[in-house]
């Protein structure tokens, strides 16, 4: 087995470990402290969330050659410019805007997901799937850990935190969703079992255990930090030239830490801002959930830099 077909392997695995983790800390501290005890919901989340923010940092790797500092700078300008809109569309744009961010998100999370798994599959030399086989996965895959616990009750009283005129966002539709997303991933996990592809099954096997049993906070930000980002970064490993020679060392530990160093700056970033905000505001909740809007107002830049990327490893280009 090379070197990719270890970190691909490896990744996979542990991100499952992470959410089977992250599922029993949770019905333990929910047997003991109470799904209203916000304290260990933080601590969860900020911890994954930690994790998670390096990944989107390496757009401008990927996007713009070496050596030009003026593109740089423009393309830097440009997906703040994005992000910031973004934020402001999700705060003052009211529900309208919260939803086309949280649609985005969802489908960025599962066609990523999806193109793991194929460039995956295409390093241990499987055999080329459809697109129809890739959305029978990536549709369920991004449904779970953005719809079902951005539309729960808990959620509405955090988001109310955020901007009142999100509260009942999906309007009285929130069961309805529910069961539509649970029944979408009961036909895929069905379809994927049938077809063999056991690994698959259990993603979305653990992704909707993690979003119906846990608090949507941890949900979303475990999902994020511990499944998503970790995934991310695998890919991005297959496109840095400091990654690639660490494979041909036959060091993938190396290849994968190469894809995480720059993006610590926007780690550090971003916990100056968490604590000046936290100076200015000892609402940890409401922190929290600041937190979470701009990291859904960065997905929004995120995902149109990625794009071309997934369509890639999609269609096996």
């Amino acid at each position: 087995m090379s070197a990719k077909q270890r970190l691909f392997t490896a990744t996979r695995s542990y991100s499952q470990l992470f959410v089977l983790i992250a599922l029993i800390l949770s019905l333990f501290f929910t047997a003991f402290l109470g799904s209203d005890n916000l304290n260990w919901q933080i601590a969860l989340a900020v911890i994954a969330l930690i994790i998670g923010i390096p990944h989107g940092a390496l757009d401008h790797l990927l996007t713009l050659p070496k050596g030009a500092p003026v593109r740089m700078a423009f393309f830097v300008l440009i997906y703040v410019l994005i992000a910031v809109a973004a934020v402001w569309a999700i705060l003052k744009w009211n529900v309208l805007g919260f939803q086309l961010v949280v649609i985005m998100s969802a489908a960025h999370f599962g066609v990523g997901d999806a193109a793991f798994i194929a460039e995956s599959e295409r390093l241990n030399g499987g055999v080329s799937k459809s697109l129809i086989d890739r959305l029978i996965y990536a549709l369920p895959a991004g449904l779970l850990p953005v719809f079902i616990p951005l539309s729960s009750e808990q959620t509405n009283t955090a988001l109310a935190e955020v901007n009142p005129k999100l509260i009942n966002w999906v309007g009285s539709n929130t069961n309805l969703i529910h069961l539509c997303v649970l029944l979408i991933a009961a036909s895929s996990i069905f379809v994927l079992i049938f077809k063999r592809d056991d690994k698959s099954a259990i993603d979305l096997t653990l992704l909707a255990a993690l979003s119906i049993l846990t608090p949507p906070l941890v949900a979303f930000a475990i999902y994020f930090g511990l499944w998503h980002a970790l995934r991310h970064t695998a890919r991005l490993t297959l496109n840095l030239n400091k990654s690639e020679i660490a494979y041909q060392n036959n060091q993938p530990k190396q290849a994968f830490m190469q894809a995480v160093l720059p993006g610590i700056p926007a780690l550090i970033g971003t916990f100056i801002v968490a604590v000046v905000l936290a100076a200015a505001n000892p609402d940890n909740s409401r922190l929290l959930w600041s937190i979470l809007v701009v990291i859904w107002a960065l997905t929004v830049p995120h995902m149109m830099v990625t794009a071309k990327l997934d369509k890639g490893a999609l269609l096996g280009k």
